[in-house]
């Protein structure tokens, strides 16, 4: 086995948490009967729906990274292993932070912002 790319292993591995926290939160507003009245607007709507987007971004830019820079088998090791954490994660935050907007916007953000850190690795 050769030698592995460590930055774009973190890099993925900060996508993948990222990918995943925002997917436990947004699990949460589905059925639309469990959105909080915030969310059931239609500016929250729009929150919701565009912050899936970005997560669906940032879902494709880690797979590209993982693809390109590290060897499938880290690739799983890494991605498997964050995604079992995610939920011990996310249990950190607070419930008013997961169930609201907050959660969406940061988790989304940082993943956008971790996609980022794929042009170092380009």
């Amino acid at each position: 086995m050769g030698m592995v790319n460590w930055g774009a292993a973190t890099v993925f591995a900060l996508l993948t948490m990222s990918a995943a926290l925002y997917g436990l939160t947004a699990s949460g507003h589905f059925p639309s009967e469990h959105r909080p009245e915030a969310l059931k607007s239609g500016g929250g709507a729009a929150i919701l729906w565009g912050t899936i987007g970005v997560a669906l971004g940032t879902v494709i830019v880690g797979l590209g990274l993982a693809w390109a820079a590290l060897p499938w088998t880290w690739a799983v090791i890494i991605g498997g292993a964050v995604l079992l954490m995610a939920p011990l994660v996310l249990q950190l935050f607070p419930d008013s932070f997961v169930d609201g907007r907050a959660g969406l916007l940061v988790f989304a953000g940082l993943g956008a912002v971790f996609s980022l850190g794929v042009l170092i690795y380009r």
